[in-house]
Order: structure tokens, then sequence, then C-alpha cells
């Protein structure tokens, strides 16, 4: 299929290679150079940047996290939890790396990202306990963190995004720790893959249809089988039918994504129960199209600061 694709963007998809997570390892090995590559040379002169590690939830390992201060950060900053993307299969700290040291210095906000445990040797479950664990330990740290509890955001990117607003829900449910925003980048929300973006968009650049099912089928592991009846609202949550009493929230989603509509339909559902929302749909993008420089790409970051500034003031 050919896609009206950004006249900036355009000249960059000839060089994205074809993407697999049939073995993790590899695909794993290649993003992280990727994103090496991506962030380096990044100046964090600005900041203090810890690595650490919280308690796992109810007795299981420690889950790894890097902290980001301003160093002119005041007393108390808000804060954000920052879930990194990856198809629930690949990335870790090194890979959210650039994003939360410019969310750390164009916010003046503290950041904490989470290595949260990847699918298929830890499906879910897993990763959303760690993102769960981690904002629990913000909040009973937030004296000796410098944060306010009632300014903490959580932010994520595609699979990020779906854990992001997995964790909205599962802090609501459980009457847990205080999320005051919900920056949903791209989300991976939907196991079904029924909305015409999913169907119709079999090759398009870093994200299709082929690895949104692997990803999926690793992510359920075999627990449950991707489009089932069964599948667990936290583990999906585009399948939740009680989104009141969540985070106001920020959607972004790219036209030429299968991840574009569950996107949508997801804002239109926190809309109808509620819910503040403000929700993007960039023309001529792709998934992680916003990592190209392009006015688009730009547009998209403008937007995205606006809105946490005001989220976090």
């Amino acid at each position: 299929m050919t896609y009206a694709i950004d006249p900036e963007l355009a000249p960059f998809v000839a060089s994205i290679p074809s993407g697999s997570f049939v073995d993790p390892v590899p695909a794993r090995r290649f993003f992280e150079d990727v994103n090496a590559m991506l962030s380096a040379g990044i100046d964090t002169s600005a900041l203090v940047i810890e690595d650490g590690s919280v308690p796992g939830e109810a007795g299981r390992p420690p889950v790894p996290i890097r902290i980001y201060r301003p160093k002119n950060a005041p007393d108390v900053s808000a804060a954000i939890l920052q879930i990194h993307g990856g198809g629930f299969v690949v990335g870790s700290l090194d890979t959210e790396h650039g994003l939360a040291v410019h969310n750390a210095v164009s916010l003046g906000v503290t950041v904490v990202t989470v290595d949260y445990r990847l699918a298929p040797e830890n499906p879910y479950p897993a990763g959303l306990d760690d993102c769960y664990a981690a904002l629990v330990w913000m909040h009973q740290q937030a004296a000796a963190l410098r944060i306010d509890p009632a300014r903490i955001a959580v932010y994520g990117v595609s699979a990020g995004g779906g854990l992001a607003a997995a964790l909205c829900i599962l802090a609501r449910d459980r009457s847990g720790p205080a999320i005051c925003f919900q920056h949903l980048s791209i989300p991976e929300l939907d196991d079904r893959l029924d909305t015409p973006s999913a169907r119709a968009f079999t090759d398009t650049p870093i994200w299709k249809r082929s690895l949104a099912e692997t990803s999926w089928d690793y992510y359920l592991g075999s627990a449950w089988r991707r489009g089932a009846d069964d599948v667990p609202v936290l583990a999906a949550p585009a399948r939740a039918t009680d989104l009141g009493g969540l985070p106001p929230a920020l959607i972004n989603t790219m036209e030429f994504d299968p991840l574009r509509d569950e996107g949508l339909l997801y804002a239109m559902q926190l809309l109808s129960a509620g819910v503040s929302v403000e929700v993007h749909s960039y023309p001529g993008t792709f998934h992680g199209s916003a990592i190209f420089p392009a006015r688009v790409s730009r547009q998209q970051a403008r937007d995205s600061e606006d809105a946490l500034r005001r989220a976090l003031r």
C-alpha cells in the first residue's frame, strides 16, 4: 500500500529496517543500538542522574529504576513516572534515556524511568506489576525525592502508553497512589486488532500488524489468547467498560499507524466517562516518526510539553 507520508518524513522511510520479534534477543540488541545512536551526545549537565531499584510487588525481585532531577529544581517539584515502549518485548532504561533527559530539562521536573520485566519471558501482569511498584515507591519516598505526591504524572509511548493506561486503572481500582495526569503517546491498548487502522496497515514503517500480533501473543503468554473474550482489562485497557474517575489525559496518534484508531477510540471512551482528554492525530506520520526531524515532529513535542506543563504546574 502507498501512504501519503509527510514529505519531511518520507526520506527516512527507506532507511527503516523491517523489524521482527520472532527472536527477542537480537530485537532487543537492535533496539538498544538504535536508541544509543539517537541519544549519543545528549547534554545531561543540567541533571543529577541516579540508578537504583525499588521493592518488587509481593516479594518479587527489585525493579531497576533511573532518576533524573534538574540541578536547579525547586525544593519540591512535580514528577513523571516514564514507561518505555517496545511492544512489551524490547526496551530498557537506556532506550528511554533521551526522552527522559528531554522531559526533565524542558519541564524542570523529576523523571523516574522503570525497567519493567519484558515478555515473552515475563508475560502480563509482570510488567504492569513492576510499574505499579515504581509508582508506590515514588509516593512513599516523595519527601526524600523532593517531589509533590499530588503532582505525579505517568508518561508512556507505544507499549509504555498501554502500561500507563493500565496503571491508571489499577491505581484507581486499588485506591492506590494518586496520578494527576496520563500522557499516552501512540498507545498499544487493544489485543483484538480489529479497528480499521489495525486491519489496513500491514506494511507501515516501524510498526505493522504482524509486529502487533507477535507483541500481544508474547505479552499475554500462555494464560490468554489474543482476541479471546477473557483477556483482562488491565492487559488491554481498550476493553475497559468503566473509565470513570481516571486522571485527565493527553493521547497522541499517528495517521499511518495500526494503533491509530485504538488510541482515538480510547480517547472517546474516556471523554464519555467524564475524563478530560486532549487528543491529537498527526497527519502524514507513522508509528515512531517523532524521532525524525520534521515540523510535525516538533509540533508533537510542543503539544506534549504544553499539556504536561499545564498538568504539572
